[in-house]
């Protein structure tokens, strides 16, 4: 391993072959994690802006493990730094017709820059803070990115 890091071919081999290892730890893990994840994304719906289509960005989307826990009609935007993961996101939108796939990013999440600030109701990160450089980084683009609240009416908690 240290060989090939000093080589530069870690990385290469990390991002290549990540996608297929994840697809078939997320079957499983969704498996264990299935109740617990709807529980999660119960209410998601309730975040819809006045449009009352839910616009959600999932940052580090992996292979799409959460696609069919997002309600119907929701508007789904991808990020991820690793490109190999748009096959298999493209599979699971296939077998997610209940979702409206906008687009797959390829970047890391502490810059989202192609992503609008204000321009999405819900930010779904799992998985995800515990791998990267700077959490501080990433929380401060997702409140970039979210909608502004609207007075009086639902909200963020």
């Amino acid at each position: 391993m240290y060989l090939l890091n000093f080589l530069g071919l870690w990385s290469w081999m990390c991002k290549k072959w990540f996608p297929h290892f994840l697809m078939r730890f997320s079957v499983m893990y969704n498996e264990q994690m299935a109740s617990k994840k709807r529980e999660l994304f119960s209410n998601l719906q309730e975040f819809a802006g006045p449009s009352r289509k839910l616009s959600l960005l999932e940052v580090g989307c992996g292979t799409g493990t959460n696609f069919k826990f997002y309600p119907p009609g929701c508007r789904v935007t991808c990020i991820d730094p690793n490109p190999n993961f748009e096959k298999f996101l493209i599979k699971s939108i296939a077998e997610n017709r209940h979702l409206q796939f906008e687009r797959f990013v390829v970047a890391a999440a502490e810059n989202m820059h192609q992503v609008a600030d204000g321009s999405v109701d819900v930010v779904v990160c799992t998985l995800v803070l515990c791998s990267v450089e700077n959490q501080e980084e990433i929380l401060r683009e997702v409140c970039r990115v979210l909608r502004p609240l609207m007075s009086g009416g639902g909200g963020r908690s």
